[in-house]
């Protein structure tokens, strides 16, 4: 099985720096460092393994090798297609269709994307578990951001957190918005005596939602939104508030005469690639059900 591995070429300003203060300026951390000795993992130069106190060379030919990862007890792959708009060594970008959840649940313990990305790996031979890094509800369709090591996850989520992977959505909500477009922000969290529900409360996390109208139809309108926070259901959560629930969004207000969920969909993604270094960006237009309401 192939394990997640990264290889530098020592360059003359890295020359003289032992290993452990190259690593530090890679971004590899402390306990990744912790796992790579104690759990497996390996660090060679030119072939021979070393010490994280080794002195650099110009022209050496440092490699680390992480510990081998594995899914979780009862995690198990499932031979699912994935539509996949890219993939590399590090990363993944899938379409994800409504109706499939991101991980298992009791009320769902099978069929979910982590399953059918054990089973992709599976079949490439490849060491490794699902690491999500933008998760979608079950019923929103769209986007979603999966690295393939914990290495990678780290990377991603710290970017998530400056806010440099930006994810844009589409969505249908009932009535018609006063604002063509505007900025909802209010606190959101995890409604009383619930454990899915949330709600605006003032005692809750900060959320900041920005909307922009597309279009105005009989009974509903089209949006366009960004987050500026990851909240749970923040989008559902903060059009509901307003009054104007998403199309099929039982749980927020929503009816579900024209739509059996949520309509909601993650038509855009991009962010700074940690290895490549580059700014990649990813469009995938709405599914077929949201299609229909235009």
């Amino acid at each position: 099985m192939t394990r997640f591995q990264l290889q530098w070429q020592v360059t003359e300003p890295d020359a003289n720096k032992n290993i452990k203060d190259f690593l530090k300026e890679k971004k590899i951390s402390k306990a990744a460092l912790t796992d790579i000795k104690f759990k497996g993992g390996y660090i060679t130069v030119n072939g021979s393994e070393q010490t994280v106190r080794y002195s650099l060379k110009q022209d050496d030919c440092l490699t680390i090798g992480f510990p081998e990862e594995f899914p979780s007890e009862g995690m198990k792959g499932e031979r699912i297609p994935l539509q996949i708009l890219y993939e590399d060594d590090f990363l993944l970008v899938v379409n994800k269709p409504s109706g499939m959840s991101t991980i298992p649940s009791r009320e769902h313990p099978a069929g979910s994307l982590a399953n059918a990305l054990i089973g992709h790996y599976e079949q490439k031979d490849l060491k490794a578990t699902a690491h999500i890094v933008t998760r979608l509800d079950r019923d929103t369709s769209g986007i979603v951001l999966i690295a393939k090591h914990r290495h990678v996850h780290h990377l991603l989520s710290e970017q998530q957190k400056a806010k440099g992977v930006k994810r844009v959505y589409e969505a249908f909500a009932e009535g018609a918005l006063r604002n063509h477009s505007g900025v909802i922000e209010q606190p959101i969290a995890r409604k009383k005596d619930s454990i899915i529900e949330r709600e605006v409360n003032l005692n809750g996390q900060y959320a900041r939602t920005r909307y922009e109208v597309i279009n105005f139809y009989q009974s509903y309108t089209h949006l366009k939104l960004q987050l500026d926070t990851g909240r749970t259901h923040q989008i559902r959560v903060h059009l509901s508030y307003l009054g104007h629930p998403l199309l099929g969004d039982d749980l927020y207000g929503g009816t579900a005469g024209l739509m059996n969920r949520q309509a909601l969909h993650c038509c855009e993604l991009s962010f700074y690639h940690p290895f490549l270094e580059e700014h990649l960006s990813f469009q995938q237009e709405l599914p077929e059900d949201m299609k229909q309401l235009i």
